[in-house]
């Protein structure tokens, strides 16, 4: 089993780690980082539960190889707590109920996040495609719907910018 040495920054942090060619970016942040945040759905690319950004970009991680990441910047949901209090989107999904049981909210939170970054004032219509890769078996979404649009009036209001 051929290994690599991959440099890449996870969370702010830069790394140096030895990867097999073959390593999931998915099992690398779980099983070599400790960051279980990251959740295992469906190992297909199918569910969005593994949803990390990738230099920004939302990316599904149980189809990545860790290897292709080279050189670039990976954010999992636990960047986005600063000093052990959680972001304001993290806070949104949980003050409107948009976590549920909380297997998919992982990825839910990163690809809203991605949305936030690019456009932080989002429609519906935007929230509903941005999270089209993501499943969610407990609800009909709109308490996931209301959870973004709460963070985005918020995150507004801290900048002063019309929501």
């Amino acid at each position: 089993m051929a290994k690599r040495i991959v440099n890449l920054t996870v969370n702010g942090r830069a790394r140096e780690d030895a990867v097999s060619d073959h390593t999931l970016l998915l099992d690398y942040l779980r099983e070599q980082l400790g960051l279980t945040g990251t959740k295992r759905g469906c190992d297909g690319g199918e569910c969005g539960a593994c949803t990390v950004l990738i230099d920004g970009q939302p990316q599904l991680s149980c189809i990545t190889l860790a290897s292709r990441c080279e050189g670039r910047s990976i954010s999992t949901i636990e960047s986005l707590a600063e000093d052990g209090r959680l972001s304001a989107l993290q806070s949104a999904f949980h003050e409107k109920l948009g976590t549920q049981c909380g297997f998919c909210t992982p990825g839910m939170i990163m690809a809203a996040q991605a949305l936030l970054l690019r456009e932080p004032s989002p429609s519906e219509d935007q929230i509903r495609e941005a999270l089209s890769g993501n499943i969610c078996r407990c609800t009909g979404y709109v308490k996931i719907i209301e959870s973004v649009q709460t963070a985005a009036a918020a995150l507004a209001g801290a900048t002063g910018e019309a929501a």
